[in-house]
């Protein structure tokens, strides 16, 4: 069934007294059938009865729009009615006379005795004939209700929409009016949008349930489909089998945003002077790959220093292992981090402690190659099922393959294009960690038979005749996120004016990486001793050349291969990010987070990132939420990561636990 309503990226921004604004609602996107029911659910403040207002007309989205049957909603009108809690009746007027005003209003050009049909149908499918001649004075608050939907509806509209409509009632007029509500909509294949706060109700009601997480910038974090058949009757509900499951899956949604209602740097940048940076020497980590570019043109470039870090070291770091100990210990301010780190240190991966870690950037996307042995192509090994048959072919020997750290795209997208091809990663081969500078010379030494790292590393061992890469990550996943930007969430609480500089500096950086005609000076950067260090021969490759993937076939011009800047790299999505967390579990690293929610928006900041864009007048945009797939096919969707989980054939064991994190270190100030 087509879209009928787009709530199409919508934006709501209050101005403030004081000059600042206070970002209501953020990059909601939504889309509804023709007679579909969706509640709205969050608590106070959350901006669901702001964004029911953007769909009314009665007011306007910042950024973003509605649009219903393809036309851009511009203003209120009688195809959209709204029902409010309080009813708005005229109280001089009887019920009849509240109805027809509105009938004789919109309708005019119909007769006279059309008018009066539609009224008294309206009056009586509310069943309110006994009282149609009584003004609102006189009726109980149910009959009140009744009468706001009822003139609601004889105006024929598209969409209905519920602004809490049920709250002020007592339950059982609550319960008949929610059975009559469902008739009528049913009836008359209505489209409606409800605001409310009573979780049974949304149950009982709708087809999707949209929770919105708190603001500000509040969004959507999780859509809950119901798949209760209809017609519907409250106690059929009540008993059916998922029942309790959903219900439980939303107040365990609200309690998470409770939990979380405070975020770092939000309180603690009220209190800091508008004027100067709390910290102004920095210490940031990063490991000799191509794609620390941004950090290295940061540097060279002096955006650091026009942002107001005054002094800014790039520390050299021996391995991803080295740069986790030193962000965690505070040797580091920050770092390049593979994209999993911040999650894995913030839920304890691998029975290590937690550590809190914030990124409000995505540094690179894409980047990596899977590099096998020349022994592999003289096999004829092509691709995994290739290896699957050469790996059968010698089974006492173990195969080792190298990867940087478990919590790298590396070693996640190793591990699921050999799963893809029925290999097991940790049965039928042996994965182990080296560091990115340390591969070529492995495989050259025969202690490894392959390995997945970035550039210049893979190259490198083609150019040496050593390997033959077998896939790129364009091949797996184009687009992934690959390096981002790590740092402790105290460490962004007690300086957030610093952080924000820093991610503005970095942005300008990515920014500049991303127009090729730069590309030849940074690669003479990237190729002094203190970064990289690398010959440009194998440094070229993919950065600027076409990439040789040494198999024989011609090489190719990937001009996304190092992506810094282009198509929303930088912001660091939540759906993405999640996906990190069902990888993390399905491989035994840690349970997977029931409270995937809430540790989302713990790490993973597009508030942050969005606050530095906006400073330096860049777009400000997420990226949609929404379900993808990689190379293989299987659809993940972020309402639904423990069935993604569930259809991945080569898992281990995981569990699905609640991981509690230091509520201290989130509202510090």
């Amino acid at each position: 069934m087509s879209t009928y309503i787009e709530i199409d990226h919508v934006d709501k921004i209050f101005p403030l007294a004081n000059g600042d604004q206070y970002i209501a609602l953020k990059n909601i996107e939504l889309t509804l059938k023709k007679g579909e029911f969706i509640s709205l659910i969050g608590h106070s403040g959350c901006g669901k009865s702001t964004l029911l207002n953007i769909v009314a007309g009665l007011d306007k989205a910042t950024h973003g729009g509605v649009i219903l049957e393809g036309k851009e909603v511009q203003g209120p009108g009688p195809d959209r009615m709204v029902v409010f809690q309080n009813y708005s009746l005229l109280p001089w007027l009887t019920v009849r006379q509240n109805i027809a005003l509105a009938v004789d209003r919109v309708m005019r050009d119909l007769p006279s005795g059309e008018r009066k049909s539609i009224i008294e149908k309206h009056i009586n499918l509310v069943g309110l004939k006994h009282a149609a001649h009584k003004k609102p004075g006189e009726l109980s608050g149910g009959m009140k209700q009744r009468v706001a939907i009822a003139r609601a509806l004889a105006l024929r509209p598209k969409v209905l929409l519920l602004d809490e409509p049920f709250g002020a009632l007592d339950a059982l007029t609550r319960g008949n009016l929610q059975e009559r509500l469902m008739e009528i909509v049913e009836e008359y294949n209505v489209t409606c949008i409800m605001v409310t706060h009573d979780v049974d109700e949304a149950l009982l009601l709708s087809d999707r349930i949209v929770m919105l997480t708190t603001g500000p910038e509040a969004h959507i974090g999780q859509i809950l489909d119901v798949p209760i058949p209809r017609p519907r009757h409250r106690m059929e509900v009540v008993n059916h089998p998922s029942y309790y499951a959903m219900r439980n899956e939303i107040v365990y949604f609200l309690n998470q945003q409770k939990r979380s209602k405070t975020k770092v740097g939000q309180v603690a940048q009220t209190a800091i002077a508008r004027h100067g940076l709390e910290k102004i020497n920095l210490e940031i980590g990063f490991i000799p790959l191509t794609d620390c570019a941004p950090l290295v043109v940061a540097q060279e470039k002096g955006f650091f220093k026009e942002e107001g870090l005054e002094q800014v070291t790039l520390s050299r770091e021996p391995s991803w292992k080295a740069i986790a100990q030193g962000v965690a210990t505070g040797r580091l301010d920050a770092a390049q981090m593979v994209a999993g780190m911040p999650l894995s240190m913030t839920i304890g991966a691998g029975g290590k402690p937690s550590v809190p870690i914030i990124t409000a950037l995505v540094l690179s996307r894409n980047g990596n190659a899977i590099t096998l042995s020349k022994y592999f192509q003289q096999l004829g090994v092509k691709n995994q099922n290739d290896l699957k048959r050469a790996l059968a072919t010698t089974p006492d020997k173990v195969h080792n393959f190298g990867m940087v750290h478990p919590s790298s795209m590396h070693n996640l997208l190793l591990r699921y294009w050999l799963a893809s091809g029925d290999i097991d990663p940790d049965q039928d081969v042996n994965l182990i960690v080296i560091p990115p500078p340390q591969m070529v010379a492995n495989l050259k030494a025969g202690n490894i038979d392959g390995y997945c790292v970035g550039e210049p590393w893979n190259s490198r061992a083609v150019y040496e005749d050593l390997g033959y890469v077998v896939a790129t990550d364009l091949e797996i996943w184009p687009g992934h996120p690959e390096k981002v930007l790590g740092v402790r969430e105290e460490w962004v609480a007690k300086y957030p004016e610093t952080h924000i500089a820093l991610v503005k500096a970095l942005l300008r950086a990515c920014e500049y990486c991303d127009d090729r005609r730069n590309r030849e000076e940074i690669l003479g950067l990237l190729c002094k001793p203190e970064y990289v260090g690398s010959l440009p021969e194998y440094t070229r490759p993919g950065f600027i050349d076409p990439y040789n993937k040494g198999d024989g076939s011609k090489p190719e011009q990937y001009l996304r291969f190092n992506q810094f800047h282009v198509d929303q790299t930088n912001c660091p999505g939540r759906v993405e990010g999640l996906w990190i967390l069902t990888q993390l579990a399905r491989w035994g690293y840690a349970p997977f987070p029931r409270n995937w929610v809430e540790i989302l928006e713990r790490v993973r900041r597009p508030d942050l990132f969005g606050e530095a864009c906006r400073e330096l007048d860049l777009p400000d945009i997420e990226p949609d939420r929404h379900s993808f797939a990689l190379f293989d096919g299987l659809i993940f969707d972020p309402d639904e990561p423990i069935k993604y989980l569930e259809r991945l054939s080569i898992r281990r064991d995981y569990r699905v636990s609640e991981i509690l994190l230091d509520e201290a270190t989130a509202i510090k100030q």
